[in-house]
């Protein structure tokens, strides 16, 4: 038996990551609202002005995605991916639950900043090694692989829309720290799913030793480093929280940002210039420092969900629903029971299945309990008025993602059988226009909402022209850099992607920010101009790009 077509140890991964998911777009749902609730509110937060949030934000985000390279090389060269992903994942649940311990009156501040520093280190050892361990279960490679990832992928968005619906409830609704625990429970769940599960994985994500002493001596200097390090970053953060430097953490973050910026840049001139590559691979190289730029744009935009956009919902969406009269005459229990006969009749047909292995059954039981729980909850506090909390409705994104990402696939397919795909440079400027649409749209909202709020509908339309950008852009982006690079720097321009992401989210964090003197029409506005002129200059530049490419598709 196996599941659904694929190996066992495909399901003790998409389980693993769906819960890391869970766990991680759970709490970020809740970040930004928490640091900006005020100390006097009946759920009462760290108090923070927008600025500093939303810097705090970027900077959290910024080292999720860096720290993925050494992880990456950790796993590589000391661990294997198997060791790294068990322990990135309880570095992970230690994270959440320090978030959490102030409820029992520990200090607010900093176990909030070491949660979140231990969150950042866990996620760069869990992230890019459990992608690499889905790799290793087909090592035939072919359209099985990819069907295999598609499967994996499809956890990815499952935990991403579980972790703000549930946790917004909890967090928002009750009590923060309530929903960091909960946050930190999944990935609780997704560690034991993934020791119960191990035996499936075969040899995948072991390390391959073939010389001990060699092995021991990257161990004593890793951890030496990594030793050396933590307490010169231990120093630098009671300097800075000290007045030592004589900055903000606004300032900072944008120090960092400007600094990754120009490291990137003589990255590329030393490795396009002096590197040893013949003239067609500096072309290629070229491209990938043009993509690199395109999609740190579209990703200082795109990561606005969790900041500024989060902050749009929670002040000036109107999120009150009910009382509605059919409900108050037929109950909660027929909408549930009418959404819960479908459900049962595909859980029927899944359990006839004698080649289905039963994780799988229990996997699909458990979401069809989890959609049935969630549209009672609704149901029955939408008899009498109900506020959604404004973090719920971070799960859009992984929604439309759920729901576009076949109809994407089908059609680039579609085009292709006709001659007509989009080259890479125009699928790119297709993803910035999707954005910048969704800016405009979001504007235009903003601006109904200075007479009060504006219906949920601007958000949902907003996300929905983010996800068609997100969906041109992100699934061609890495696979472009593995297709660009030279053989040798293939390992280090899946790097540089991630480092377009980290400053994407940093400058998503910085910009974000500037709702603190700036009034959110004009901000969304100036994001959708910036945004969308990017996009016209990506489509016109598009046809030298595409030469410069050769024959790359």
């Amino acid at each position: 038996m196996d599941f659904f077509g694929h190996p066992r140890g495909l399901s003790t991964l998409f389980f693993t990551e769906l819960w890391e998911r869970f766990s991680y777009y759970g709490m970020r749902a809740l970040l930004v609202l928490y640091m900006t609730a005020a100390h006097t509110t009946a759920n009462p937060g760290l108090d923070f002005g927008t600025g500093k949030a939303t810097a705090v934000y970027g900077l959290y985000t910024f080292f999720v995605y860096v720290l993925s390279l050494p992880g990456g090389w950790i796993a590589d060269n000391i661990w294997g991916q198997r060791r790294a992903v068990f322990v990135g994942g309880c570095v992970i649940a230690a994270g959440h639950f320090s978030m959490a311990l102030p409820m029992f009156g520990l200090p607010e501040t900093a176990f909030f900043y070491a949660g979140l520093a231990l969150i950042v280190v866990g996620t760069g050892l869990l992230k890019p090694n459990v992608s690499t361990m889905v790799g290793d279960l087909y090592p035939e490679g072919g359209a099985r692989r990819d069907a295999g990832f598609s499967v994996f992928y499809m956890g990815i968005n499952l935990g991403a829309i579980l972790g703000p619906t549930l946790c917004s409830v909890v967090g928002e609704g009750y009590n923060w720290h309530w929903g960091f625990s909960l946050a930190g429970f999944g990935m609780l769940f997704g560690l034991i799913s993934y020791q119960l599960g191990s035996s499936n994985l075969g040899d995948a994500g072991l390390l391959e030793v073939k010389d001990e002493e060699l092995l021991k001596k990257k161990k004593r200097n890793f951890y030496t480093t990594t030793g050396i390090l933590a307490a010169l970053l231990g120093i630098f953060t009671i300097m800075f929280n000290a007045g030592f430097f004589g900055i903000t953490l606004q300032a900072l973050a944008g120090y960092l940002g400007y600094a990754a910026v120009g490291i990137t840049m003589l990255f590329f001139v030393y490795i396009i210039f002096f590197g040893g590559h013949n003239r067609e691979e500096q072309k290629r190289l070229g491209v990938i420092f043009w993509l690199f730029i395109l999609a740190a744009l579209f990703w200082s935009g795109f990561e606005q969900a969790g900041s500024s956009l989060n902050l749009f919902a929670k002040e000036l969406t109107d999120r009150v629903f009910g009382p509605y009269g059919f409900l108050q005459q037929v109950g909660p229990w027929v909408p549930t029971v009418l959404l819960g006969l479908p459900l049962a009749y595909i859980n029927f047909r899944l359990f006839k299945r004698e080649n289905l292995w039963w994780v799988g059954k229990a996997g699909v039981s458990t979401f069809t309990l989890l959609i049935l729980g969630f549209t009672y909850y609704l149901s029955f506090n939408m008899m009498s008025e109900w506020t959604m909390p404004a973090s719920m409705l971070q799960n859009i994104n992984p929604t439309f993602i759920v729901l576009l990402a076949p109809v994407f696939g089908w059609f680039w397919t579609w085009l292709a059988k006709r001659n007509a795909n989009p080259s890479i440079p125009v699928k790119f400027a297709l993803g910035l226009f999707g954005l910048a649409a969704g800016f405009f749209v979001i504007s235009w909202g903003a601006v109904n909402a200075a007479a009060g709020t504006v219906a949920p509908v601007w958000l949902i339309v907003t996300y929905f022209l983010h996800t068609a950008g997100e969906l041109c852009l992100s699934p061609v982006g890495l696979s472009s850099m593995t297709k660009l690079a030279p053989k040798s720097r293939v390992g280090q321009m899946m790097g540089i992607w991630f480092v377009a992401t980290a400053l994407g989210n940093l400058f998503a964090g910085l910009v974000a920010g500037q709702l603190e003197t700036q009034a959110p029409s004009s901000l969304f506005w100036t994001v959708a101009m910036i945004v969308g002129a990017g996009g016209i200059v990506a489509l016109l530049a598009a046809p030298p790009i595409k030469r410069l490419m050769g024959d790359v598709e």
